[in-house]
């Protein structure tokens, strides 16, 4: 089974215009001319978080609890859902959770959305565009569990806006659940997850709303965390089958798709819950989550190339999960519970940034091949 995956000419699209070139000291092709980064400075009197066996890493100061953090293009800012009492509440009383940007030292703090319950959340790659999911238009609407498939938020809708939270428009207008949506590289393209009569799938529609299309159509398989390649065609993402569901942990499969739908190819062949994938911008490694055992959950770095085990990069009991690798390969943020004093499994998260510059896993160690 073919299982790496070759990009065109207009992989660096969006990448900056020193490209490979700069990493490489000028010679074209040269690739023993790479010169590995610079670690990563850490923000003055943060609090570290490594666990034996980690890379360094802390955790962003001046945030409360949060989820589902993505770097935007300057691989500083960041956007996430971040618990808020402008936000409605859960059933069970608990405050929701509203769309902020800001940046790894935990400065520039930007409230985006100040009504309903926001979900997954993106930026352009102008740095100065965001999308993002909220119930706030469909208040009438049960709140539903955005943790449960079989009870997701129906009435959430995709909104875009600049980085203030201003000029905002929305792109979907129906009664079903979409999120789990990202951007392509070249800004062109928006891929998210629909779910219609209890059974998610992928779409893709131009950054404008335009010409939305139905890529994925199965029946068991639950498609979802969408993200693109820095080819802006081909979209790597997890499924689960709702027949499954409710093994514990949950046994999910890692897939890429080309954005038409075709060539879809799966990368991970265990039982095991291989959970919320995120791309490397090297084109060939990938971040995901894998439970250690129902109420562990770890990050572990995967490899395209079908042959490399995945290597894992967390170490610390309880909760683990979402990681996203900044543009510039060299850092990865991740929400854990290592920082809770108590509670639930998935209680007290916290977002953490780890240096992992070591791991050349940024574009100017793209080194791509494999077939259409």
């Amino acid at each position: 089974m073919k299982r790496s995956i070759s990009f065109g000419k207009g992989f660096f699209l969006g990448l900056g215009a020193c490209g490979v070139l700069a990493a490489c000291g000028g010679q074209t092709g040269d690739r023993a001319a790479v010169v590995a980064p610079e670690p990563v400075v850490f923000p003055e009197g943060v609090a570290i978080s490594t666990r034996e066996n980690e890379l360094a890493s802390y955790q962003i100061p001046n945030m409360g609890e949060a989820a589902e953090a993505y770097y935007g293009p300057d691989s500083t800012h960041l956007i996430a859902q971040v618990q808020s009492p402008l936000a409605v509440t859960s059933p069970r009383g608990l405050s929701g959770f509203l769309t902020q940007t800001f940046t790894d030292a935990g400065t520039d703090i930007v409230q985006i959305n100040s009504k309903g319950w926001d979900a997954c959340s993106y930026y352009f790659p102008d740095g100065e565009r965001i999308v993002w999911t909220s119930i706030k238009d469909n208040m009438n609407m049960p709140i539903g569990n955005w943790s449960d498939w079989r009870n997701y938020p129906q009435g959430a809708e995709l909104y875009i806006s600049d980085r203030a939270g201003q000029s905002v428009q929305r792109l979907t207008n129906n009664a079903y659940y979409e999120a789990e949506v990202s951007v392509s590289p070249d800004g062109e393209w928006i891929v998210f997850g629909r779910q219609i009569d209890g059974n998610m799938d992928l779409w893709v529609m131009r950054s404008d709303g335009t010409e939305e299309r139905q890529i994925t159509f199965t029946e068991d398989d639950q498609e979802g965390a969408p993200f693109f390649f820095g080819d802006s065609r081909t979209i790597m993402y997890r499924a689960w089958k709702a027949s499954e569901y409710d093994q514990s942990p949950t046994p999910m499969t890692v897939y890429t798709i080309h954005r038409d739908g075709r060539n879809q190819q799966q990368h991970t062949f265990t039982n095991d819950m291989n959970w919320a994938p995120y791309p490397a911008p090297n084109g060939q490694n990938y971040v995901f989550v894998r439970a250690e055992t129902p109420r562990n959950w770890e990050v572990y770095l995967g490899y395209l190339d079908g042959k490399t085990p995945p290597k894992r990069l967390t170490f610390d009991e309880g909760f683990d999960g979402f990681p996203a690798l900044s543009p510039d390969g060299r850092k990865m943020v991740w929400t854990s519970s290592r920082s809770a004093s108590g509670g639930g499994f998935m209680s007290g998260l916290r977002l953490h940034v780890m240096d992992v510059s070591s791991l050349n896993l940024g574009p100017e160690f793209a080194n791509f091949s494999g077939e259409e």
